[in-house]
């Protein structure tokens, strides 16, 4: 193809509409892109065959004048644990290597039925814990804005989504799907200067998402531009009746925001004081300031505000993340399904040995630390306990959200990490500092953004903020996020052909 690709999705779409391009090309074109950039180890798999299918089903679509609007055609990629059809499922462990679904999660299901084409499967720490997509049996992923690809220099991706983050960084995908947990789709979206999204807690069904943390996992969304956040957005949002989880009313599409009509005046921004702590660096706080400044200046009106339990945080979604995941991974047993070990004399060898195979050591620390937390004589004492302080959090929310509409914080402390300084200190201690600022909006189940503003002076690595704002605000959220993209233009750094 030597024709340059739009970096937006109703510019692709538009394309295909007049037949300046073909799906089927810009298909193979994403193929051929994800084939030179496998040293980025973006993807577990890469899905040629029915990629070409569905693109061939939407080059149809289109002669016959039937495109099914933005998304027809467009290449995307979808994280290792959301379930997609006769396609390896593997949350990039052991346990499930060998795993085939039968069926689609429903995000990836309602992709599909809009026309998009699944490039592949992308690469994450093994079940979501991570923040850097470094803990794979297929190898770290390396962040696209790296200097130096090769040994151990490159910059990491960030996680537990950071394929995902980096199939879209580097040009591969317009759209990936991530999970957030505590982060895992906002910090590798900050590392990688993409737009990473959480929705509300509800809005998003969990159905085909392999759980992690089930009162926390969301479905997120990330993408280059605010406007292709909001069209994917769109089109997997709404109630499902195979996750009880989901907000039952129907879903109202959100328009597109339309940057140069926007007006913030008397909007009011909330900048967290807590949010200053320690490890955030000089060119992320500079970076905050020059954007609060920038909001002020277009009439909003800043303001400090406070949430005095974000330092508790930490330990209240560890506690919280370590019981449910001794509770979820109690399924993967080596019977139903899964890999299961040879070495068998019992029942119990069986169990066993196949989880201690299966499982890397992340998994098996945080198993064990939940089977701690929840044993009798600790449960009130960690588990019920953590639970308070979680409402607490959600509470300082709830409570700044009377006098804001929106809050303005880091996303991560610092750009991405070289993978030798990353990997020097345990998983545990990682999440602890750079998922500080974006774990809080997952237990109070509040919508939240990262956005791309600049690269740093320092590195030319990506410096990116987050917008958080009340539950079922998204609209608001996209607002303020597309305001401050058409103003900063991060996106003019992509120049993909």
């Amino acid at each position: 193809m030597n024709r340059r690709l739009p970096i937006k999705l109703s510019e692709l779409s538009e394309l295909f509409r007049t037949k300046t391009l073909d799906p089927l090309s810009v298909t193979e074109n994403a193929l051929a892109l994800a084939d030179r950039l496998r040293n980025l180890n973006a993807f577990s798999r890469i899905c040629s065959s029915s990629a070409l299918q569905q693109a061939k089903e939407s080059s149809q679509r289109y002669r016959d004048g039937k495109g099914l609007g933005t998304l027809d055609g467009a290449p995307i990629a979808v994280k290792d644990n959301f379930c997609t059809e006769n396609v390896h499922t593997t949350c990039a462990s052991r346990m499930l290597e060998n795993f085939v679904p039968t069926y689609d999660a429903t995000v990836y299901a309602r992709l599909k039925q809009c026309g998009a084409v699944l490039i592949g499967k992308t690469n994450m720490d093994q079940y979501g814990m991570g923040s850097g997509t470094v803990d794979s049996i297929f190898g770290p992923t390396k962040n696209c804005w790296s200097d130096n690809l090769d040994g151990k220099d490159f910059r990491i991706a960030g996680g537990s989504s950071g394929g995902s983050a980096t199939a879209v960084a580097s040009g591969v995908c317009f759209a990936a799907l991530g999970s957030d947990t505590g982060g895992s789709t906002r910090n590798p979206a900050s590392y990688c200067g993409v737009v990473g999204f959480k929705s509300t807690y509800g809005l998003l069904s969990r159905h085909g998402l392999i759980p992690l943390v089930n009162s926390m996992d969301v479905p997120g969304i990330i993408t280059r531009t605010v406007e292709d956040c909001v069209a994917v957005f769109n089109a997997i949002a709404g109630p499902d009746e195979r996750d009880s989880t989901t907000f039952k009313p129907p879903f109202k599409q959100i328009p597109i925001p339309e940057a140069d009509q926007i007006s913030l005046k008397g909007l009011r921004i909330g900048i967290p004081i807590e949010y200053h702590c320690p490890g955030l660096s000089n060119e992320v706080l500079e970076t905050w300031t020059k954007v609060a400044d920038m909001l002020e200046d277009a009439g909003a009106i800043v303001k400090s505000v406070s949430l005095p339990y974000t330092s508790a945080s930490i330990f209240v979604y560890s506690i919280l993340n370590q019981c449910e995941v001794s509770s979820n991974m109690a399924r993967y047993d080596g019977i139903e399904y899964g890999y299961r070990s040879d070495e068998n004399h019992s029942t119990e060898r069986l169990y066993a040995r196949s989880r201690a195979k299966g499982f890397n050591s992340v998994v098996k620390n945080r198993i064990l630390a939940g089977n701690f937390f929840l044993l009798r004589k600790n449960y009130d004492k960690y588990f019920q306990k953590a639970l308070k302080v979680r409402r607490l959090i959600a509470e300082d929310f709830t409570r700044a959200f009377r006098s804001v509409d929106i809050i303005l914080s880091p996303t991560t402390l610092s750009t991405a990490p070289r993978y030798d300084e990353f990997v020097r200190s345990n998983n545990r201690d990682q999440c602890a500092v750079q998922d500080f600022c974006t774990q809080p909006a997952n237990m109070g189940g509040v919508p939240a953004l990262s956005l791309p503003v600049r690269l740093s002076t320092e590195d030319k690595l990506p410096i990116s903020l987050q917008l958080t704002a009340p539950s079922f605000s998204e609209q608001n959220l996209f607002k303020v996020a597309s305001w401050i993209e058409n103003e900063v233009q991060f996106y003019r750094h992509y120049a993909y052909s």
